[in-house]
């Protein structure tokens, strides 16, 4: 795996890029050698905010954890993106392998954490309307949403504009 590690508005230390080394590497064991880690380290006041990314096969987890100490941050998010992972997996061999296990007397005192189904309860259909990310983030506002799909005027693509847990916005481009 390889790992990149960065730190926004700060200096990193050898031992926070060496502990954040040895914790991500630790994902190692769910991914083959081309996946990608993205470690980021910020500070703000005494806000120690630690945020991670991993690309592999089309899929991204990512975490983010905003904690006192930058060590116990880290922590957490690699626990998360754990999690994410575990969680994907289960999903994902489901999938591919409906019905290819038999429910039969040698699972029956194994606990096993059964996923839960998603079930689309709305759908919505509506024209994408030409207009600068600006005019979108007032309009996702005025609905009251945490994102809004439109049309940019300018460049004539499918775009997304979201809120983020800062408060701020987010723009993605999609092509």
């Amino acid at each position: 795996m390889k790992i990149t590690i960065t730190g926004r508005k700060m200096e990193l230390t050898e031992s926070m890029k060496q502990a954040a080394e040895k914790k991500i590497s630790k994902l190692s064991k769910f991914f083959s050698d081309d996946a990608e880690a993205t470690v980021t380290f910020s500070i703000e006041k005494d806000r120690h905010t630690v945020e991670a990314t991993i690309y592999y096969n089309g899929m991204i987890y990512r975490a983010q954890e905003t904690n006192a100490d930058m060590y116990a941050a880290l922590d957490r998010v690699v626990d998360v993106i754990e999690r994410q992972i575990r969680k994907n997996k289960t999903r994902l061999e489901k999938r591919l392998r409906a019905n290819a296990f038999d429910k039969s007397a040698d699972f029956v005192g194994a606990s096993v954490e059964e996923e839960k189904e998603f079930n689309i309860v709305k759908t919505k259909r509506y024209a994408l309307k030409p207009m600068s990310a600006e005019e979108a983030i007032l309009q996702m506002n005025l609905l009251g949403h945490e994102f809004y799909l439109f049309k940019n005027a300018e460049t004539n693509d499918n775009n997304l504009v979201y809120k983020r847990k800062n408060g701020d916005y987010g723009l993605i481009e999609i092509e």
